[in-house]
């Protein structure tokens, strides 16, 4: 009987002298520097391609966009660098789940898949602090990895913001900046662990992280988010620039009409408005007919709340999540 094959038992934890916190610290570097320094890699090659393209971008701006309204900075600002932001953002919003993936998933998975876990546990470890030492670590290095990058990737978009063109709000932003990203990495870390030790094999825990990441986050962007602080509603026409427009509907007579978009509102204006050849918009044609238009929207101040109610609860789903992969790996049998 060897190492790898002779079963670990639970009991016999408590009668080995624990392996103090900072070696554990060192194996666990040890073991992981290939996937951390894959992550500072990437991370790092992303952002000198940041930095140097946000110079000219901030360069651009200052140059062309006094008032940001004017056209050249129409055209020689926001044309031209409009469509390489956009593609980038696309790219970073990929970055969580490409670490909870490939960085979060092999932590337990590939040692579970393996065999060689059994050796761990033999050697005054414990299969607790074997995953916490390994979970906790990681989990900081690259929530701490992704806050940096998070800040160069707002320095980068703060042209954007102030010419106009994006709101704080920007669903494709809002969840790569400052406290949302490093919160999304951290979860996707956590969901990557938990899908390792559950699956107990890399490929298909490295599928089935990515899957619940993009479940997770198109329902958060598309649902969830909105209802972190309730509305304000009004009647005006013009929303500030910066506002989050949450929904419109028309209501006549103090009652619900019909919503601001679909056939309801084609329908009216099709009826009412001389199927929209009265020379009026839309919306004033409806107007003089006894319609109002009512607007639900989240104004820019509420930014900072907004993130920090996002990182709270991503924090909280992570440590539940991790808690809940460290109480599987002390009930698994060997």
């Amino acid at each position: 009987m060897t190492a790898l094959t002779m079963p670990a038992r639970p009991k016999h934890d408590a009668g080995l002298r624990p392996v103090p916190w900072r070696r554990m610290a060192w194996v666990t570097w040890r073991q992981h520097r290939a996937a951390l320094g894959g992550v500072a890699v990437f991370l790092g090659a992303f952002a000198v391609y940041l930095w140097l393209t946000g110079l000219q971008m901030h360069h651009a701006y200052t140059a062309d966009c006094h008032p940001a309204s004017s056209v050249a900075c129409t055209l020689n600002f926001t044309g031209r660098y409009a469509t390489t932001g956009n593609v980038v953002s696309i790219f970073v919003q990929v970055v969580p789940a490409l670490i909870g993936a490939f960085a979060g998933a092999p932590v337990l998975a590939r040692e579970l898949e393996t065999g060689t876990f059994r050796y761990a546990w033999t050697q005054g470890i414990g299969r607790r602090r074997w995953t916490v030492a390994k979970l906790v670590l990681l989990a900081v290095a690259v929530a701490a990895a992704a806050a940096a990058f998070s800040a160069l990737f707002s320095w980068y978009n703060q042209p954007f913001f102030a010419a106009g063109y994006v709101i704080p709000f920007s669903t494709r932003l809002f969840g790569l900046r400052e406290v949302s990203f490093a919160a999304w990495t951290l979860a996707a870390f956590a969901i990557g662990a938990l899908a390792g030790m559950l699956i107990r094999r890399v490929v298909p825990a490295i599928a089935a992280t990515l899957a619940v990441y993009a479940g997770l986050a198109l329902a958060t962007a598309l649902w969830l988010r909105q209802h972190y602080m309730a509305p304000l509603v009004t009647t005006k026409p013009n929303l500030p620039g910066s506002a989050w427009a949450v929904s419109q509907w028309y209501t006549k007579g103090g009652k619900f009409a019909f919503g601001a978009h679909g056939s309801g509102i084609a329908n009216a204006v099709n009826q009412l408005c001389d199927n929209g050849n009265s020379g009026l918009s839309p919306g004033q044609c409806l107007s003089q007919h006894g319609y109002t238009v009512w607007t639900s929207y989240q104004p820019a101040s509420r930014f900072w709340p907004f993130q920090w109610i996002e990182g709270g609860w991503l924090l909280a789903l992570s440590v539940l999540l991790i808690a809940a992969t460290v109480w599987l790996v002390r009930r698994r049998a060997a």
